[in-house]
């Protein structure tokens, strides 16, 4: 059975993000005591100065950041069995470790877990948008029981794009491999490992409920990469590998208007 002290929240900090406190609050706000772990490859008086406010302790990589190495870095860091890689951005819900830790124990054998999520834009939360509807349709399979093992329909989802928050996961470190994160892409290094992971045996845990919101700004990492179309020629390589060229290309064409609402509103 697993409890609050087999899971770590690590949370990924860069430069001097002014959000990088709410996440933190959020996650000290948790219904169960979390473990929580700030992981940088930016270190800075910003970052240090809340991590001795908050009591948390920091953990800097000797590597040149980057957001493969950055995340293989804070699961690396966390030395409980489950690992939440947190984006200094955004925030969670009071029950979100609660919930977690239950369906984790539901399962005989757990690959990921993962939510349902909102968006923040200019400090306001949105709970449904059309993105939203069209990613919360697509996993809607795995609200059964019965297909959280399928392997075709987990791929299925993903050959249509990437509807899995990455910040709303929670891994399981023996179900993944060493430097699991690759850095072949830039924006779908998450589409590309859910891809892989969901060949193996094993379950995908997927809670229909808002359990954090997904922060939407003009600074985010996201938002640069779709303003220099580097998200759209990652999306047509990830949508190539499960696809003939031509279908890709089809489903690309409608995959790509979503990618508008991430620009700030």
């Amino acid at each position: 059975m697993y409890s609050s002290s087999n899971h770590t929240f690590a949370v990924c900090a860069y430069k001097e993000s002014p959000y990088l406190e709410e996440c933190l609050q959020s996650l000290l706000a948790q219904t169960v005591e979390a473990n929580i772990l700030i992981a940088t490859s930016t270190p800075n008086e910003y970052i240090e100065s809340l991590s001795k406010r908050y009591s948390i302790s920091l953990h800097v990589s000797d590597t040149e950041p980057g957001i493969a190495s950055d995340w293989n870095h804070a699961v690396d860091f966390a030395e409980t069995e489950l690992v939440t890689i947190a984006h200094q951005d955004d925030v969670y819900e009071p029950a979100y470790l609660e919930n977690m830790l239950l369906m984790m124990n539901e399962s005989n054998d757990p690959l990921l877990y993962f939510t349902n999520y909102g968006e923040m834009r200019n400090g306001e939360r949105i709970d449904d948008n059309q993105l939203l509807r069209v990613k919360r349709t697509m996993l809607a399979p795995l609200k059964r029981t019965s297909l959280r093992r399928s392997r075709f329909v987990r791929r299925r989802i993903l050959s249509f794009g990437s509807p899995i928050c990455c910040p709303s996961v929670t891994l399981v470190k023996n179900k993944i491999t060493p430097n699991y994160f690759k850095d072949d892409y830039r924006s779908n290094l998450d589409w590309q490992a859910w891809a892989a992971l969901a060949l193996q045996e094993g379950d995908f845990l997927y809670n229909p409920s808002i359990m954090m919101y997904h922060r939407i700004h003009e600074d985010s990492e996201t938002s640069h990469l779709i303003e220099d179309s580097s998200r759209g020629a990652e999306d047509l390589r990830m949508l190539q590998s499960f696809w003939p060229k031509p279908i890709a290309a089809f489903v690309y064409r409608w995959y790509s208007k979503g990618e508008k609402s991430n620009q700030k509103g």
